[in-house]
């Protein structure tokens, strides 16, 4: 149901503050972890596992639910994704213990999944050429940006109101996020066909995905090699060889392997993952210092204000370098940048002050990289996507970014985590820092190698 109207001020802040409501309010969890697990008085694992269940919830749903938000109508499941927001925050608020915290984190995915890719759906429908661009970058600000406010709003209200005031919040944005987001015209593409949903694709796909992020948090407090992760181990690699071979026989898959035919798509959503992956740089980071060097959650937050000032700065500079170099070059030097800065914040053994200020710059780099990369990137998906498969080419980019941060950040808080009971503070944030470098590293190579070199050369394989 295509209408002519052209996307206004009103929709780009609701859709924003639709975003935010994952990435400011539920990333929070990367910084309040110790005061969260004091609180309710859960395990480390436990800890792991309610941080990491929102981005594996919502990377897990996301390509189902781009597919649903071109068929049932990307307005609706925006609206469906906020009201999720409110009672997956209402959860947290009201938790005493593991399970409503478990449960809220878990809803706050589903509603992450059905918020990314419908909103980013609406932005190629209602926005055109640079008037895309400038309302991606907003969409970015939001999901960047909200990502690296979140540390320190986090510390903060955590600190002098309490950790459940965050999802206080959280509840108010998504409430006016449907308020302005009410009343936009529906946008749905209407099939020639009825195509069923490939539900064994989806199950398959979540035991494969659930049973990876079990082994990956429970490593270090069930051993490695203990019967029930021998399991998760066994499942993971059955459940996984079981759905790439069904899905890529199918024709109506879970996944729309044809997108990865598009160089640039492909390019665009593996540096992508792996750029997010490095999101268990600030657990890392934001955990060392509390533990190791006595910081609060409100000093820890602080060292992230460079992070905040550069990401938001530093995306409309990313725009502006995509209307002039393409995708490639800003893409490219974002990656390294994100690198350099994970490095700065790895020099744990550096005492004092000294390596206080190599965090705050660290940061600063961290988010300068990420800022410059995100637009270049999401223009590239979304623009190598064909109209018609264009809320599932957003689901699979933005499942991209949220498994890659649930993955990286479950992978860096079980390295961090084991190597802090069986060595030194300093030892287990460099080593926990290292991995994040190591996801960069591997970024920037599929960048070189799949990027296009020029825009045009993005734009001509679209037709």
């Amino acid at each position: 149901m295509e209408t002519n109207y052209k996307g206004t001020n009103r929709l780009i802040v609701g859709i924003v503050f639709g975003v935010i409501t994952f990435w400011l309010f539920a990333q929070t969890m990367l910084n309040i972890g110790p005061a969260v697990q004091a609180d309710l008085g859960i395990s480390s694992s436990v800890l792991n596992i309610a941080i990491s269940l929102t981005g594996l919830f919502s990377g897990m749903f996301m390509v189902g639910s781009g597919a649903m938000a071109d068929k049932l109508g990307r307005v609706k499941l925006t609206k469906i994704g906020l009201v999720l927001s409110i009672i997956g925050s209402l959860c947290l608020v009201f938790a005493q213990g593991s399970v409503l915290l478990i449960i809220g984190r878990i809803i706050q995915g589903f509603s992450a999944a059905a918020i990314m890719p419908a909103t980013l759906s609406l932005m190629k429908t209602y926005f055109e050429g640079p008037d895309r661009q400038r309302a991606l970058s907003y969409w970015s600000i939001g999901s960047w940006g909200g990502s690296g406010i979140c540390s320190l709003f986090g510390g903060m209200v955590a600190t002098y109101l309490g950790w459940r005031y965050i999802f206080v919040f959280s509840i108010i944005f998504a409430i006016a996020g449907f308020l302005l987001v009410n009343g936009t015209p529906e946008s749905k593409v209407v099939a020639a066909e009825r195509t069923t949903f490939d539900f064994s694709g989806l199950v398959s796909f979540v035991i494969m995905m659930l049973t990876f992020n079990l082994f990956i948090t429970n490593g270090s407090s069930l051993g490695w090699i203990s019967p029930l992760e021998i399991v998760f181990a066994a499942v993971f690699i059955i459940s996984t060889i079981i759905f790439f071979k069904v899905e890529l026989a199918k024709t109506n898959s879970l996944i729309d392997f044809s997108l990865f035919k598009n160089k640039a798509y492909s390019g665009a959503t593996l540096s992508n993952f792996l750029l997010n992956a490095s999101a268990g740089t600030m657990f890392v980071a934001n955990t060392y210092v509390q533990m190791g060097r006595g910081y609060s959650s409100f000093q820890s937050g602080l060292l992230t204000i460079g992070y905040l000032v550069c990401v938001l700065s530093s995306i409309r500079l990313g725009e502006k370098a995509l209307q002039k170099h393409g995708a490639r070059k800003p893409m490219l030097m974002g990656t390294s940048i994100a690198g350099i800065g994970i490095l700065l914040m790895s020099l744990t053994f550096i005492p004092g002050t000294i390596y206080s200020v190599l965090v705050f710059v660290g940061y600063a780099f961290y988010g300068l990289g990420l800022g410059y990369y995100a637009t270049p990137s999401t223009d590239t998906a979304i623009s190598a996507a064909p109209v018609s498969k264009v809320g599932v080419a957003s689901g699979v980019y933005k499942m991209a970014s949220s498994l890659g941060g649930a993955i990286g950040v479950a992978i860096s808080s079980s390295v961090y985590s084991a190597m802090s009971t069986s060595t030194s503070f300093e030892l287990a944030g460099m080593i926990g820092l290292w991995v994040n470098v190591l996801f960069v590293v591997i970024a920037v190579i599929s960048v070189v190698i799949t990027a296009p070199r020029e825009i045009e050369e993005s734009l001509a394989s679209t037709h």
